[in-house]
């Protein structure tokens, strides 16, 4: 077995995966991240039958027929579609693998979210190794997202990651090669796409749809009031007529729609750093809180989360990449980060 497995490892490449919500990415190891489309796969009502996933699939989220359904297989980072989200790994692993040149038989490290059950971690490893996945691990997202943006996790001193995603924000104080304390907020960017929909809804008898509520928080949502504010066009479904209108909004109204996500978030740091030791809580006073995720984009948000915790915060270099390096990062030198792998059923630490 042990030849077998040196063998296979020849042919193949390990592979990190970030299974985000919205987006999935992949790194190869020693190749880097080589693969960043949507956690989107489009489907057959008649047949079952995956017809396109990643980028192509995106493009059909509300545009489908009836006989066609576009879906994200993963919801609040979990999986809630098994059978897809399967699919959609196995895309992956193909894409991301010359079959012609790899044996498609990968060693798989994954990240999750840190407050999921032990039935959600085994969803996660089921589906990587149905999906062709020779073995398995699972990785707190926060912790690979310490790893990704470089902190010092090793170190006898503490640190500080947020990392909003689309379905969750991950919030941890990491020390000594361990999480000391944290908080996951089944809030992120999906949430607040779907908070933007229902303001429009609600105050300018507008109906729009999630892709376009996700353009508005893109090009115009802030977390922070703005040195100059904007005012644009929103084009919707009127409520009253059911025919096309248009409506003016400005950048202070979606800041309005992002209230009640933006204290959800905020709050999960508040409580994570209330249940951390003081002596650790010095060490943050001075290394500040880092943000990584699609969420940490959101203008202004480092500003509102320094201005709430009075400590410094900002964003880190590369944050939507942030835990897919670092889970190629944990590939690499598994040696010396072997204890930062969750512990469950199915996880084991790699052997090499």
């Amino acid at each position: 077995m042990n030849v077998l497995n040196t063998v296979l490892g020849m042919w193949s490449s390990d592979m990190g995966i970030d299974l985000g919500t919205a987006n999935t990415l992949v790194h190869v190891r020693g190749r880097g991240i080589v693969l960043d489309e949507p956690s989107v796969v489009a489907v057959s009502r008649r047949t079952g039958q995956v017809l396109s996933v990643g980028s192509d699939a995106r493009k059909m989220l509300g545009r489908t027929p009836a006989d066609i359904v576009a879906m994200r297989p993963m919801k609040d980072g979990v999986i809630a579609d098994f059978d897809h989200t399967e699919q959609m790994i196995k895309h992956f692993i193909a894409k991301a693998h010359d079959r012609s040149w790899h044996v498609s038989h990968p060693r798989m490290v994954i990240g999750v979210p840190s407050g999921v059950t032990e039935v959600e971690k085994r969803a996660v490893t089921d589906a990587a190794t149905h999906a062709g996945a020779r073995e398995a691990h699972l990785i707190e997202e926060p912790m690979a997202a310490a790893i990704g943006a470089g902190l010092p996790i090793q170190e006898a001193s503490g640190s500080m990651i947020v990392d909003i995603g689309g379905g969750t924000t991950e919030v941890a104080v990491v020390s000594l090669g361990g999480v000391v304390a944290a908080e996951s907020a089944r809030m992120g960017g999906d949430a607040m796409d779907a908070a933007i929909v229902h303001y429009v809804r609600r105050n300018l008898n507008l109906l729009i749809g999630d892709r376009t509520a996700e353009d508005i928080k893109i090009a115009m949502g802030s977390a922070f009031p703005q040195e100059e504010e904007k005012s644009f066009t929103v084009r919707g479904r009127d409520l009253m007529t059911g025919l096309p209108k248009v409506a003016e909004m400005t950048t202070a109204h979606v800041r309005e729609a992002l209230t009640g996500c933006l204290v959800e978030i905020v709050g999960a740091v508040k409580r994570t750093l209330e249940a951390t030791p003081p002596e650790l809580v010095m060490d943050l006073m001075e290394r500040g809180i880092v943000l990584c995720g699609g969420g940490a984009l959101l203008s202004g948000l480092d500003q509102l989360v320094a201005h709430e915790t009075l400590m410094p915060a900002y964003i880190a270099d590369e944050p939507l990449t942030c835990v897919v390096r670092g889970t190629g990062i944990v590939l690499e030198e598994i040696d010396i980060l072997r204890r930062v792998l969750v512990r469950s059923q199915r996880a084991r630490a790699l052997r090499y």
